[in-house]
């Protein structure tokens, strides 16, 4: 690791990867990437090398200049303050508490109800069947996208993107949380406002290069 300031311990399917991806790329940073596959071999995530790097055993995880940082959100607002040329937050403080609830109610209210290791919980406890887990995970979706459309709605600071003409931190959590939901046959109809905003998003390369199915580690179709 001595060879790259920033690596990135990731997996091309973890939406909480995904977000740091679509931040290091929009501010233009190279860096590397290391595999963790959360599936083979029960989860590579749980290996003692890995835990000693992250002691909760989840991805993503960056080091920079030898120092770990955990938990995609403090990744993302780390990387605004150590490489302020492209922000992801607006300037106004207002508008940075706004953009942090936008990122907030994925990170927090969403995807802890449907991660991997919940949906494992799940499973393991109360042997539902495969649609139950499914169902399970699209009301939380649906709840949190709910009120995220409804926000962006009603706020002025809704440019292009949703917190005006710039993607930003915002749409570095929405992104991946609707290709989660796009994988689970979430019904996205109404929410016309997030389809609008996530296309947008994913015509820049940016986002494009931070997409599961680009990563070194997807498996090839």
């Amino acid at each position: 690791m001595a060879d790259s300031a920033l690596v990135l311990f990731d997996y091309w399917r973890s939406s909480a990867s995904y977000r740091v991806r679509i931040a290091l790329h929009l501010k233009g940073l190279a860096f590397k990437q290391h595999s963790v596959h959360l599936v083979r071999d029960g989860g590579e995530q749980h290996a003692s090398s890995y835990r000693d790097l992250n002691p909760q055993g989840l991805v993503p995880a960056l080091v920079h200049n030898g120092q770990v940082l955990t938990q995609s959100l403090s990744i993302c607002e780390y990387l605004d303050e150590q490489f302020p040329e492209y922000a992801l937050l607006p300037p106004d403080p207002l508008s940075r508490a706004r953009a942090r609830a936008l990122a907030q109610t994925v990170a927090c209210d969403i995807h802890p109800l449907n991660n991997l290791r919940v949906q494992q919980q799940i499973r393991q406890r109360f042997s539902p069947g495969k649609g139950e887990v499914v169902e399970w995970m699209n009301h939380w979706v649906s709840e949190g996208f709910s009120a995220i459309e409804q926000w962006l709605s009603r706020s002025s600071a809704m440019g292009d993107f949703c917190m005006g003409d710039a993607p930003g931190l915002a749409d570095c959590f929405l992104v991946p949380q609707v290709y989660n939901a796009e994988r689970f046959g979430c019904d996205l109809a109404p929410f016309p406002r997030i389809i609008e905003v996530t296309g947008r998003c994913r015509g820049i390369p940016a986002f494009a290069a931070a997409a599961p199915e680009a990563q070194p580690d997807a498996p090839v179709e």
